[in-house]
């Protein structure tokens, strides 16, 4: 190469030089421009992610008997769960016809609340809701108001609408309706990237298996553990512990009369797809029972892919519910009842009707406490769902809760509360009369008539009490005016709220204000009759202010509020005075007086020769169907409490066609000796008692078994079946002013 070619070559390595140089320059500058500058944009958009937060469910609290024994508690199920997240672009409708083929494959059933059925041979289609049923028929109406139907579509326009709706045009007509099903209740609990889909509830662990081995062709399908309601004791208080269930439309968006729509559950932390208390103690407690929610959070980046799960939240449990009652005396009670009104069909109703139904409710004198609340017929809490149209269609209603929400005529039950009333108000006192000749002629064409057993001529107050004599309260009530006996009835705790924590009915107490009233009325609802309605836990309530002269506490079933994982006391209900009738003089003890001597009258039942003084007073008050002219049938009612010098329990009965109110003296006996041997530890669990001697125990064999025929003293005459002996019916006839035949 020459000295001119060595020069070229030089000029142009300096010029490839110099031009990368130059690139390598531009390359640098614009590095530096993309991470100085802009640096904070890009490294977002490289790591853009979304977290998405779903609720992780708490155990709902235990329901505890008062010695801790559970009743109600949560155990662990599995759901099947569709994640619309973790889903991607898989095919919908494909994956949800894999699962219901492995759900049937199993046994299982999926949520399909759509009330229409399959298809029949000609492609038809026919609603299933039930025409008596309030609940299908709302169900129906909403369903065809959510898919903008008007009221009188057809099922065929409502199935033609989902598979419009939903794009299932090209599935069998037996796969329509499957999806339309699934698609219409994703609709309805708001399917979503944010809210879960719950394909099948408490699946078996075989269930739980296939999912699991077909995983990974069911992306976005998952198990999901969860807390189930159980009843351990589940003929415990069934009535009043109430059920749980999926919070309902009508709850979750409501609309008042001016159109504003509101969530209220929601503003309360509730998803859509909770479970909730609905009734009896779960609803009443449900803030306790429920216990706080935990949260689950999964990040996805921008390209779709889940880069993290974890629990931000954990899920705390409810707070343990700890009851009054002792569930070996429940069950005492129950079998109690059962056998009593046994005993009356057995022995007494030979006829066609039959005593059928009843309630008894015990109390703790003390405080108010319920120590057992008993109905019969009942039910079990685990078959309700199983059996519920059984259990709804029984006549003899097993599903009322006659304990809380029964009214019936109280009879003679309510004339001790006369007694202080006319007492307290010193219209009488303990030498007063009025003499019982078994026709009380104070007007004129209306005479009501007394039974007299076991008495006539000057009767007092005690005598009056003891032997149930309708003409001394027919002349005190009268004197009275059921103004002032009702007063002290109130006060006493009849026709108004006990305070228990569940729904109760308040009953009524015949007043002026009743548009049939009339004088008469005074006399007919001072024996108990009239207008007169109050419940079985009114009397229970009644006799216990009755044993503690006249202090009325707030009769309850809650004891305590427990923290679920110590045991820690957080509250604990406190004994709460209702009401009181101070009670002028001995106006108490003479009533107490009167009551202990009724048992003494029930010659054909153990309660006659109990070893521990029991002060009772029973009811016999007619019922309005008739079996013969002029002969009606007849409730057995009874209050009484115990022992009767120092009181501990009270109780109230009520047995529906039972007759005379004395052949309830056994069942108080029944559940006297229960609560004895709770007392002192022989009560068993399943409710029988011990070997082990108690006092009650030391009656005698005689005892155990009623005689074959009623006698003359059975409820010292209550209400007879003579329709002029206190009716209703009597009660409305037009009674003439006369003279005031109260002897004093």
């Amino acid at each position: 190469m020459n000295q001119e070619e060595r020069k070229t070559a030089i000029r142009r390595m300096r010029v490839l030089v110099a031009a990368a140089c130059i690139l390598m320059l531009l390359y640098g500058l614009r590095l530096i421009f993309l991470q100085l500058v802009n640096g904070d944009d890009f490294k977002s958009q490289a790591t853009n992610t979304t977290d998405y937060k779903f609720t992780v469910t708490a155990a709902r609290g235990d329901i505890v008997d008062s010695r801790g024994e559970r009743i109600a508690t949560s155990v662990t199920g599995y759901n099947v769960v569709l994640n619309k997240l973790l889903m991607g672009d898989e095919d919908l409708d494909g994956m949800l016809q894999k699962i219901v083929e492995l759900l049937r494959a199993n046994g299982e059933s999926w949520n399909d609340t759509l009330l229409i059925s399959q298809p029949d041979a000609a492609g038809n289609y026919t609603f299933t809701a039930e025409e008596g049923s309030t609940r299908d028929q709302k169900a129906l109406a909403a369903m065809k108001d959510n898919l903008g139907l008007q009221q009188y579509a057809t099922a065929n326009d409502v199935m033609e609408k989902l598979v419009e709706d939903y794009d299932l045009a090209s599935y069998p007509l037996s796969w329509q309706r499957t999806l339309g099903g699934i698609h219409y209740e994703m609709q309805l609990q708001a399917f979503s990237n944010v809210n879960n889909f719950i394909m099948a509830e408490n699946v078996s662990e075989a269930t739980v298996a296939t999912i699991k081995e077909h995983s990974l062709s069911l992306p976005g399908v998952e198990i999901v553990e969860t807390s189930t309601r159980s009843y351990e004791q589940s003929t415990v208080l069934p009535h009043v512990l109430g059920r749980v269930g999926k919070i309902t439309a009508e709850k979750w968006k409501v609309t008042d009369e001016n159109g504003q729509t509101t969530y209220p559950l929601r503003e309360k932390g509730y998803n859509m797809n909770d479970i909730i208390g609905i009734s009896g103690l779960e609803s009443a407690y449900e803030d306790e029972l429920r216990g706080k929610d935990g949260v689950e959070t999964i990040t996805r980046n921008s390209d779709g892919v889940i880069v993290d799960t974890v629990l931000t939240t954990v899920p705390e449990p409810g707070h343990t519910v700890q009851l009054t009652i002792d569930s070996r005396f429940q069950k005492a009670v129950d079998k109690a009842l059962a056998e009593n009104i046994d005993m009356i069909n057995r022995v007494y109703n030979t006829g066609s009707m039959k005593a059928a139904a009843g309630a008894a409710v015990v109390l703790d004198v003390k405080d108010g406490s319920v120590l057992a609340a008993s109905n019969y017929p009942s039910f079990d809490q685990n078959l309700y769902a199983t059996q519920y149209s059984e259990y709804s269609a029984d006549e003899s209603l097993p599903l009322f809760n006659r304990a809380l929400q029964g009214l019936y005529t109280p009879g003679s039950t309510f004339k001790p509360a006369v007694a202080v009333a006319a007492l307290d108000s010193g219209l009488i006192n303990q030498y007063s009369t009025v003499f019982c000749n078994g026709v009380y002629t104070f007007y004129k064409g209306y005479s009501p008539r007394c039974t007299r057993h076991g008495h006539s001529g000057n009767i007092d107050v005690i005598t009056a009490i003891k032997w149930s004599c309708n003409v001394f309260f027919y002349d005190v009530g009268r004197r009275l005016t059921s103004d002032v006996y009702d007063a002290y009835a109130y006060k006493l705790g009849l026709g108004q709220r006990t305070g228990v924590e569940v729904s109760e009915a308040v009953g009524h107490l015949t007043s002026k204000n009743d548009s049939n009233y009339m004088e008469s009325l005074d006399v007919q609802a001072a024996i108990g009759q009239g207008n007169t309605v109050v419940t079985p836990i009114q009397l229970a309530t009644y006799a216990a202010t009755l044993a503690n002269n006249g202090t009325r506490y707030r009769t309850h079933f809650v004891k305590a509020i427990l923290d679920s994982n110590t045991g820690e006391v957080i509250s604990e209900t406190q004994p709460e005075v209702m009401d009181i009738i101070e009670g002028t003089g001995n106006t108490f003890e003479l009533v107490r007086q009167g009551m202990r001597q009724v048992p003494s009258t029930i010659t054909n039942s153990k309660i006659s020769s109990y070893p521990i003084a029991i002060a009772c007073k029973t009811g016999t008050p007619q019922r309005s169907e008739t079996y013969a002219p002029g002969k009606h049938y007849l409730n057995a009612m009874m209050v009484a409490y115990l022992p009767a010098d120092d009181p501990q329990i009270a109780i109230g009965i009520t047995i529906e066609y039972g007759g005379y109110g004395a052949r309830t003296g056994d069942l108080v006996v029944d559940i006297a000796n229960a609560y004895f041997a709770m007392q002192d530890g022989t009560l068993n669990e399943d409710g029988t008692i011990g070997k082990q001697e108690t006092a009650a125990d030391s009656t005698s064999a005689a005892q155990t078994a009623p005689a074959q025929t009623e006698t003359g003293t059975d409820t010292a005459a209550d209400t007879a079946t003579d329709p002029a002996a206190g009716t209703t019916d009597a009660a409305q006839e037009t009674a003439p002013a006369g003279q005031d035949a109260l002897d004093n």
